[in-house]
């Protein structure tokens, strides 16, 4: 005989239910740490930079644009001019960068 009377008792149990689980409780604590956290906090991050936007801040979009923010229309748009009187109308979403900040005008 392979298995003696004492491992075969020892698989079934109230105990062994916890510890099959165990592993699973780990995967998702190490996903959430690795994953899902970091993913948020950059999420966040770029939600705090897109509400900062003002008037003359140079941008990058996500299609590459570079260009310079010429105003801020409402809560979901910006209209930011590429060259010399050429302006277009981008999505506050679609803001990848924020490469030069304008100081805010001294209130005098």
């Amino acid at each position: 005989m392979l298995a003696t009377p004492a491992f075969a008792q020892a698989a079934g149990g109230p105990g062994g239910a916890i510890g099959s689980f165990l592993p699973l409780i780990l995967i998702f604590a190490i996903m959430y740490f690795l994953l899902i956290r970091p993913q948020q906090k950059k999420m966040k991050e770029h939600k705090a930079m897109v509400e900062a936007l003002r008037r003359g801040d140079q941008i990058v979009t996500q299609g590459g644009l570079i260009g310079k923010v010429a105003k801020v229309k409402d809560d979901n748009e910006v209209e930011v001019e590429l060259a010399e009187g050429v302006k277009v109308r981008v999505v506050r979403g679609t803001i990848a960068q924020v490469l030069n900040k304008t100081e805010p005008a001294d209130k005098a």
